[in-house]
């Protein structure tokens, strides 16, 4: 068995006992030089981090967290000074600390783990190469020790076959792989700190789960005290002891993770939590609450309170007052708000009225659909097998599954981007599965629009934002001559909840979820029958993604449209999908309503992306995790059996390696491929609680 059961928010993640600061950052500003203007990055920041402790610095893009851990490291670049302020380290002074200290500190007491781990990792270079480099430079031992030691870690931090791993390139790891070696990196020189810059967002949630459970144990081994950063609310709440929440270059909150979490105070946090969907409820008994407006520029920033263009509780003469401190308001719990005794969080709303689409005709039949690819001699790579299910008329179909699984391959043949070498793909009732996009006749490829994960993937950077919708109106002739067009470009960017000003800017002048909203502008621009929408909310800030998803959602209810949700964050899919389709290297595992995939019953698989989700309410029943064993193996070699059967946690026996499982009937829409007996499959205790609670 294979199953590991612990407590995210137990010994693995608490560390030692604080007994001092590691490091104090006081006062801090940091500014970038121009030729012609000063940027204010970070006006005023204070923090401290305790010995053993996991700090969490929370908040959107662009409120200086990333900033804020370049200063500590002294990688500021040629513009940005450190123009006031202290940061010290272990009681030492590094602002103004020669080059020379700095690298002393650098990797041997302050290590950092980047969100890109390729921006880490030299590509020309084996992996042992570059961990060797940490010891050879910082504790002086010979290339042997530093080899040995290399593997060492690469076994601590659970890679098999250090000695293969220690000779291969960067381009030949998976990404949790070349993360897991940028953390043996950064911790081979036993670090008192270690920063942590969105480790994780790239990510599958599974490979999430494993890397954070990582860090903690490594953390708890190497009494290493953490720095970590991220806009994940729910990663923060499980694995942090303290929490501060940015916004604009200051600190607007701090406090236990568990009290400000169950008590937020200031109106930013609130909304932050609220922007994050929950296994808990869907779209028909809560909508996600955005928080309107974007954090201002540096140059834009109110007098007062930063956040109060932002703030539905804004009040004159109290809030824009230039003396706005951080308060005690009990314990370690600080907020940065005036009205923090008057500010009641407000209650998610509820959608109790809406209720379920009704099934009308069926959309889209997906039927025995398989894509090879040839590689060379006998060697075929299996994208898609024998993959199987429909989507009615506007309901909401989600492909749910690891990187690898197939799903943006099956998109692909969807929307005509590439060809099914068999089986069949069914829209209006014409089979299109081999019919690419420069073959399908016009009206075919006016009802199937495709919404990118990378909204840069629509826009062309020399042209206006509105050109990619002007351009799509004229090819499927939804209406006639310049002014027609152009009323509806503002119909369509209304639509959004954009200004039609919008239409003329570069993309180059918009922010990340305005550009999600032109493509999306765009997607519909044609009136299609059906969207396939491929991640087309991961890049972003959760306050940012529900506003996405909520207006993706009233589009897709107003328009009546069939949407295919592809995304690897299950608490979203929760919220936003009718029917779950849990693929697994290339084959669907599990199938079903939302609600029969999420309350019990699974799919060992679906049993473990579910309890991979992390969530930020702190009185929430913590679920069970369920640790995978080993990497997905090749597309190239597929298992003969049950593909699954080399991480499952419930193997049955050998009959999981040798036969391919048998689809076990759990309802007349709910499907699971196991050899798991299907009385045995429904009677397992669920493992996440009552999900229904709540509801309204």
């Amino acid at each position: 068995m294979n199953l590991i059961v612990s407590n995210p928010q137990g010994s693995a993640m608490s560390g030692s006992s604080p007994s001092h600061t590691v490091l104090d950052v006081n006062d801090l500003r940091i500014e970038f030089h121009g030729k012609s203007e000063t940027v204010v990055a970070v006006p005023t920041l204070s923090f401290r981090v305790k010995a053993g402790e996991s700090y969490g610095l929370v908040g959107e893009s662009g409120c200086g967290k990333s900033t804020t851990a370049m200063a500590i490291m002294g990688y500021l670049g040629s513009t940005g000074v450190i123009a006031g302020g202290s940061i010290r380290f272990e009681g030492k002074e590094l602002v103004g600390a020669s080059a020379r200290e700095l690298r002393e500190i650098r990797g041997r007491q302050i290590a950092m783990v980047y969100q890109d781990p390729m921006s880490a990792l030299n590509p020309v270079k084996t992996i042992g190469s570059q961990l060797a480099e940490v010891p050879l430079l910082h504790l002086g031992v010979s290339r042997t020790e530093a080899m040995e030691m290399a593997a060492a870690m690469l076994e601590d931090v659970r890679l098999p076959d250090a000695g293969d791993m220690l000779k291969r390139y960067p381009h030949q790891l998976s990404g949790g792989q070349q993360q897991r070696v940028v953390i043996a990196m950064a911790l081979l020189a036993r670090p008192s700190l270690l920063l942590l810059d969105e480790p994780t967002t790239g990510l599958d949630v599974t490979v999430e789960a494993a890397v954070i459970d990582l860090i903690g144990e490594l953390r708890s081994r190497y009494s290493t005290s953490l720095l970590f950063i991220s806009h994940n609310l729910g990663l923060i709440a499980e694995t942090c002891d303290r929490v501060g929440i940015m916004y604009s270059g200051e600190m607007v909150e701090e406090g236990p993770t568990g009290d400000l979490f169950r008590r937020p105070r200031h109106p930013y946090t609130q909304g932050l939590i609220d922007c994050i969907p929950d296994i808990t409820h869907d779209k028909r008994s809560r909508s996600l609450a955005a928080i309107p407006g974007h954090i201002p520029l540096p140059q834009e920033r109110p007098i007062g309170c930063f956040f109060a263009p932002r703030c539905t509780g804004f009040t004159a003469g109290l809030c824009d007052r230039p003396d706005l401190e951080l308060e005690h308001i009990g314990g370690d719990h600080m907020v940065r708000c005036i009205r923090w005794r008057d500010m009641k969080r407000s209650q998610p709303a509820q959608l109790a009225q809406i209720g379920k689409a009704q099934v009308q005709t069926q959309a889209v039949a997906v039927s025995g659909l398989t894509k090879l690819y040839k590689l060379g001699g006998d060697r075929t790579l299996k994208a898609n097998e024998s993959v199987s299910f429909n989507a009615a008329k506007a309901e909401i179909v989600a492909l749910v599954g690891e990187s690898g699984c197939g799903k943006s391959t099956l998109a692909r043949i969807v929307t005509g981007l590439d060809r099914a070498t068999s089986g069949e793909v069914r829209i209006a009732g014409e089979n299109v599965a081999e019919i690419q996009a420069k073959d399908r006749p016009r009206d075919l490829l006016q009802s199937v629009q495709m919404i990118f994960q990378n909204p840069d993937s629509t826009l062309n950077p020399s042209h206006c934002a509105a050109f990619s919708i002007r351009r799509s109106i004229k090819k499927f002739g939804i209406r006639k001559g310049k002014a027609a067009i152009e009323e509806r470009v503002r119909e369509l960017l209304e639509m959004v909840r954009l200004s039609p000003a919008i239409a003329n800017r570069k993309p180059n002048q918009l922010s990340g979820g305005q550009k999600q909203r032109i493509a999306i502008a765009r997607a519909f621009a044609a009136d299609p029958a059906l969207i396939v929408a491929d991640e087309p909310v991961s890049a972003l800030d959760v306050s940012v993604q529900a506003a996405i998803v909520t207006l993706l959602l009233d589009i897709q209810r107003e328009k009546q449209s069939t949407m295919l949700f592809i995304s690897h964050d299950l608490a979203l899919v929760r919220h936003v999908a009718d029917k779950v389709v849990v693929m697994y290297l290339g084959k669907v595992m599990e199938q079903g309503t939302v609600e029969e995939v999420f309350d019990g019953g699974t799919h060992p698989y679906t049993e473990a992306l579910i309890s991979a989700i992390r969530s930020p309410n702190p009185d929430e029943k913590r679920r069970d995790r369920v640790h995978l064993t080993g990497d997905t193996p090749s597309p190239i070699n597929v298992p003969t059996g049950c593909r699954f059967a080399t991480r499952c946690h419930r193997k049955v026996g050998a009959v999981c390696d040798s036969v391919a499982p048998p689809l076990r009937k759990m309802s007349d829409t709910h499907e699971i491929a196991c050899h798991i007996d299907a009385t045995e499959l429904r009677t397992t205790p669920s493992r996440y609680g009552a999900l229904g609670q709540g509801r309204a």
